[in-house]
């Protein structure tokens, strides 16, 4: 009998203790998946759409919060299939069917939630008995069942940016992860995602629970999808990493300020890119530095141009809402600048009540064990009188705004000269402050993704500050 070349590789590797299966050359071993809608409440269904190798798989949903993830939900044989990835996954979705849908339970509490899939085998029929298995996570947001009843304070999940960052099919919105160094303009949900939460919102979470500050939750595009979301609070936070923003998002946020709400962003590079939803909040556009090649450029009307917020065509800066940019700040610690940086503030102005009962006193540091002021941060163009640091507020920054705290950073030339009105070799700083609305709406911001490792390390300025922010704008 003549054997076949893929027949008689079986053959001689199972002669070898090589599994058939491995031999065929057939080596992939995955279980992947992603959540649909990204937030639900109580009532309302998540829809996962799985591929993997096996014939079957585990799925566990967790909440992150605690010292450890909580299951609300487990099943441990669920019907496999592999499915194709087509060449623009990345921008178009991925197009998996549904393999199951989990009803979100009224007990859910609202928070952070991943569902985690598994799966496991135990080699070949007659040989390689090796066990291997796989696990990997799709995220999803739990939102209250109940808005504002638990809590009148929402935190708003970064998720715009966690999709931003994801090249899963090969692309993101960046290049240096991208194939062949390349960066994409559009980036879909409808993929496996990754997600940032574990660096920056989980710290902060997780002190917040320990300390029994309660929170609401919604992912970033809950401000943009669901009318008066932000009605029931006295506050909306922003933690870590929020880089991405629609402009009806902004315009949510900014009438809840007018309309006397309060706003915290414990976060850095916050509000940084306008980006547009796309296939009904299952996708986002963002051309950034490339702004020339988006359409909306054609029209010459650039009010959704999706490139910086503070761009000149925009004219829209970030600095209006959150009191402090981009453009103003930069690296702390990371992208080659200020590597050897105390990465802490300095206090100018201790008799603010952000500041009560942590005893700083003026020109002192904190937050420097922990690096607080770190990677990524904002600031507003300064001139300096007597010592203290004062807005120009030519660059957008509100008139009421007060400077804080300040740290020295900058950008990283690859990342700044693109911006024709960049200025070479400038020096910003981060800048903590707050500032009010006509109307009575509260700004905060830490000014710096990196605020929550203060919280993490115990850094008691760091936790006084924050309990000031939650409980002065919160009630």
């Amino acid at each position: 009998m003549k054997c076949s070349a893929p027949l008689l590789a079986i053959l001689l590797a199972s002669f070898n203790g090589v599994s058939p299966a491995r031999a065929a050359g057939d080596d992939a071993f995955f279980v992947e998946g992603y959540a649909n809608p990204l937030s639900a409440a109580p009532g309302q269904e998540v829809e996962f759409h799985v591929s993997c190798t096996a014939t079957s798989f585990g799925i566990e949903i967790l909440r992150w919060g605690g010292a450890e993830p909580q299951v609300v939900w487990s099943e441990k044989n669920v019907p496999g299939q592999r499915h194709p990835v087509p060449d623009d996954a990345s921008s178009q979705g991925c197009h998996w069917p549904v393999t199951l849908r989990v009803p979100v339970g009224k007990g859910w509490q609202s928070g952070y939630y991943t569902a985690r899939f598994h799966i496991e085998d135990k080699g070949g029929q007659w040989s390689g008995r090796s066990t291997r298995s796989a696990t990997s996570e799709a995220p999803f947001v739990v939102r209250p069942a109940e808005p504002g009843k638990n809590s009148r304070i929402l935190l708003q999940l970064a998720t715009n940016t966690y999709n931003a960052y994801t090249n899963w099919g090969g692309f993101s919105l960046y290049a240096y992860h991208g194939l062949g160094k390349n960066q994409g303009h559009r980036v879909s949900f409808d993929r496996p995602l990754s997600s940032q939460f574990s660096r920056w919102e989980l710290p902060f979470v997780q002190w917040c629970e320990k300390q029994g500050i309660a929170l609401d939750y919604a992912a970033n595009g809950d401000l943009e999808e669901i009318p008066d979301l932000l009605k029931p609070y006295r506050l909306v936070l922003s933690v870590g990493h929020d880089e991405y923003w629609s402009g009806p998002m902004r315009d949510a946020m900014e009438k809840h300020i007018r309309e006397g709400g309060n706003a915290a962003f414990f976060s850095g590079n916050s509000v940084c890119w306008q980006v547009r939803s796309e296939d009904a909040g299952r996708a986002l556009t963002c051309f950034k530095q490339n702004y020339h090649t988006d359409p909306e450029y054609q029209t010459r009307d650039f009010t959704t141009l999706s490139t910086a917020w503070s761009h000149h065509l925009v004219g829209r800066p970030e600095n209006q809402l959150t009191g402090v940019g981009f453009l103003w700040g930069g690296y702390h610690r990371s992208h080659g600048q200020f590597m050897d940086g105390k990465a802490s503030y300095t206090v100018h102005r201790p008799e603010h009540w952000v500041f009560e009962g942590t005893k700083l006193k003026k020109g002192e540091e904190f937050g420097g064990k922990d690096t607080i002021v770190g990677y990524e941060t904002d600031g507003c163009e300064l001139e300096w009188r007597e010592g203290l640091p004062y807005p120009t507020h030519r660059d957008g920054t509100p008139e009421t705004f007060t400077v804080l705290g300040t740290c020295p950073a900058s950008w990283h030339p690859d990342d700044a000269e693109w911006y024709e009105k960049w200025e070479k070799g400038r020096i910003g700083a981060a800048c903590m402050g707050v500032w009010t609305s006509a109307q009575g709406g509260t700004v905060f911001t830490a000014a710096t993704t990196d605020w929550a490792h203060g919280l993490a390390g115990g850094d008691p300025a760091v936790e006084k500050i924050t309990r000031n922010v939650l409980e002065k704008l919160g009630h």
